[in-house]
């Protein structure tokens, strides 16, 4: 299929995504970061390939199962796949076009628009499960659930609900398609308080017992990694970050934060990282901004011209500023090095021409002396140590 966008680290595809992925090569990606739209929350285009718009919650787990075969095909074997999802309740309202109630408005902050489908197969007020049940079917296609983590929003959308606490976090899995994979965990390690720090460094135990006084000795190497001298720790599997409204996309757009933890951690160094449902752009900021290649892929045209306009620019322009001041940086060097050797050219002219003239003159005297030459040459050099440095 041809790229509704291409260059040399952003490909941008328009289209439904099984249908895209199908297309392309196996083992490309290095690794998948998305958040695909929820079930039932909100409807972003007309066409009835959007996933989300499904009768039942059963359709909506098969129809993302489909895509991430597509996905597990092209990831590499050493690739990891970060999945965010929040989850819905179960209601009539939800499918009849909403009334205002916890349920027309989604986990995720998500305004449902009317789309006249039959409702879930579960009484009202159920609580529909979604994450898991994408995740326990992800399983069965093959794939490795590593880890589930918690994204504690430190500003949830509030909710009008009296008969129950009012949601606050969303899952994000990390899935593998074999047992070793890069995962570079040195990347986003985390900073301890510095009670934790002191602490972990002096406790031991003696048995069951606790003491004070040294390093414990049968924490094992792992563990005294824990205590290490930068105190960092390893990253956690709750992470707390508040939600970032973009302009322009659905309010409920999650923070770049996210993409770019599990970019830095789960993708090498100039590698490939997709999103199959690219919406706002914001994996293809973080990937850009790492330094990683990004392919894109929305059914949504407006969305794609959205991020490539507003969002997916922004790092290009960084590097295209960086390559000027690089360009810059090796012209003053070479200017630098030019005057130099001019003056120096100049100081031999000067000294010769007076030899041949017979001439004594104070200017002939200060070009013939040799440790003035050496003083051109010095500042010279340190001229051009400065440009490369600054």
């Amino acid at each position: 299929m041809k790229p509704w966008f291409q260059d040399d680290t952003l490909t941008l595809y328009l289209g439904d995504a099984s249908s895209v992925l199908s297309d392309l090569p196996d083992g490309t990606v290095d690794c998948i970061v998305t958040s695909p739209p929820y079930y039932g929350l909100r409807q972003y285009t007309d066409s009835e390939l959007e996933i989300g718009r499904e009768p039942t919650p059963g359709g909506y787990v098969e129809d993302l199962s489909k895509v991430f075969r597509e996905c597990r095909r092209i990831l590499a074997d050493d690739g990891t796949f970060w999945l965010n999802l929040g989850d819905t309740y179960s209601t009539p309202n939800l499918w009849d076009g909403g009334d205002g109630s916890e349920n027309s408005i989604g986990l995720h902050g998500h305004v449902q628009k009317p789309n006249g489908r039959k409702r879930p197969d579960r009484p009202a007020k159920n609580l529909l499960g979604i994450p898991w049940r994408v995740a326990f079917a992800l399983q069965d296609d093959g794939w490795i659930l590593r880890s589930d983590i918690i994204w504690g929003k430190t500003n949830p959308m509030p909710e009008s609900v009296k008969d129950r606490p009012s949601k606050s976090y969303e899952h994000i899995f990390l899935f593998s398609k074999t047992e070793k994979y890069y995962y570079d965990y040195q990347s986003v390690r985390q900073r301890q308080s510095e009670k934790t720090i002191e602490d972990l460094a002096h406790r031991h135990t003696f048995g069951n017992k606790s003491a004070y006084g040294g390093v414990r000795e049968d924490l094992g190497r792992d563990r005294r990694e824990y205590v290490a001298s930068d105190g960092r720790r390893n990253l956690r599997d709750v992470w707390m970050l508040p939600t970032r409204p973009y302009a322009g996309a659905h309010f409920a757009a999650f923070p770049v934060d996210i993409p770019l933890t599990c970019i830095q951690a789960g993708c090498k160094p100039g590698g490939v990282t997709l999103d199959p449902f690219n919406g706002s752009g914001t994996t293809g900021l973080a990937a850009a901004m790492l330094g990683r290649r990004y392919v894109g892929v929305d059914l949504n045209e407006q969305y794609l011209e959205l991020s490539l306009r507003d969002r997916l620019n922004q790092p290009r322009s960084y590097r295209r500023l960086e390559k000027m001041l690089s360009l810059l940086s090796q012209q003053n060097v070479l200017i630098a090095l030019a005057v130099g050797a001019i003056i120096l050219a100049l100081m031999f002219l000067v000294s010769a021409l007076e030899d041949l003239l017979g001439s004594d003159t104070r200017l002939g005297e200060l070009c013939g002396r040799r440790n003035l030459r050496w003083a051109v040459v010095i500042l010279t050099i340190v001229a051009v140590l400065t440009v490369v440095v600054i």
